[in-house]
């Protein structure tokens, strides 16, 4: 299963914009991302709703996963990390912006 974790760095958390510009990045990859953070279930990365309720503020570490039955290639399984870590990425810049 690939796995990335990164930190939120938007000043308010995944809440209003910065929730909405990562769920639609994470829609646009197709793939079944789910994100959780310590002490809470994994969400489906994919809800707005799921994301902003499940209160991932500012500084938190979150993982980014993708499971195992959604990769079935060597290629895809590729393609999903280069996914999450592109997510991870702006989970990280958001805070610049």
């Amino acid at each position: 299963m690939p796995i990335h974790k990164a930190v939120v760095s938007a000043s308010i958390g995944l809440h209003a914009r910065p929730a909405a510009v990562f769920v639609r990045a994470v829609t646009d990859t197709g793939l079944p991302v789910t994100i959780r953070k310590a002490g809470i279930d994994s969400v489906d990365a994919r809800s707005l709703l799921e994301v902003m309720t499940a209160d991932f503020h500012h500084g938190c570490e979150v993982e980014l996963s993708i499971s195992e039955s959604a990769v079935d290639a060597p290629q895809s399984l590729q393609a999903a990390e280069a996914a999450l870590q592109t997510l991870a990425e702006l989970l990280e810049s958001q805070g610049a912006h």
